[in-house]
């Protein structure tokens, strides 16, 4: 996933790339500065991992917490939220190739959405 958020940045910033995809709604500044942010703390805690744990981010504990956090320049809250939004974002990928196997069409899609 790490690897993922590397190439977005490449590309440019979450406004220009949301600016190239048809449909998508634009984003205000402050929506554009607020993922910007959220990405950057992904990244510091997912830098702060060891490889081990990026592969099973299901064994951390609040030890491994506590050093990710001190290691991220994070807090310890930051770092359960990154967990959470990862776990949230895995869940709806799982359901999304679900919904992508059962053979529904494009013009189902905006059902799965809402």
């Amino acid at each position: 996933m790490l690897k993922q958020m590397k190439m977005v940045r490449r590309i440019g910033s979450l406004g220009a790339i949301a600016k190239m995809i048809p449909g998508m709604p634009k984003l205000t500044d402050e929506q554009k500065s607020g993922a910007e942010k959220e990405m950057k703390i992904f990244e510091s805690v997912v830098n702060s991992m060891t490889p081990y744990e990026r592969r099973h981010p299901e064994i951390l504990r609040y030890s491994h917490k506590n050093r990710i956090a001190k290691g991220s320049g994070l807090t310890n809250a930051d770092v359960n939220r990154v967990l959470r939004k990862y776990d949230q974002s895995k869940a709806m990928m799982k359901q999304l190739k679900q919904y992508q196997k059962s053979g529904k069409g494009p013009s189902s899609f905006n059902g799965f959405m809402k």
